[in-house]
């Protein structure tokens, strides 16, 4: 018999994956900040917007490990894999390469059997 799911716990779930969407574009602004001469203007506003980042990350990471076990809050930490090979596309015109892809699949099955798990 399956188990339903509450509203309460979606929410939860959808805040996780938004804040660790959030949590990936800090890899976007440390690649910038890589990019430019240490301590230029630059460097230091891509380095502040990662620590600013890290930031928010932690205090909404606090709230969301009330919520949600933290296995599965840390194995849904994987899903940022997915996210670094998108941005790597998008932003640095890094190639995607199948076994990335493969890779890719094996985090996102990974993620769906602990989700799984946890609701048994």
């Amino acid at each position: 018999m399956k188990k339903k799911i509450s509203n309460d716990k979606v929410k939860y779930f959808i805040a996780l994956h938004v804040e660790l969407l959030l949590y990936s574009l800090g890899s976007i602004c440390s690649k910038l900040a890589g990019q430019n001469e240490f301590l230029s203007f630059k460097f230091i506003l891509f380095y502040g917007l990662v620590i600013l980042n890290l930031g928010v990350y932690a205090i909404v990471w606090q709230q969301i490990i009330k919520k949600i076990p933290l296995n599965t809050a840390y194995s849904n930490k994987a899903i940022t894999v997915v996210w670094g090979i998108l941005w790597g596309y998008l932003f640095f015109q890094e190639q995607i390469k199948w076994n990335m892809i493969v890779g890719a699949l094996i985090v996102i099955a990974g993620v769906i059997v602990v989700v799984m798990a946890d609701e048994q």
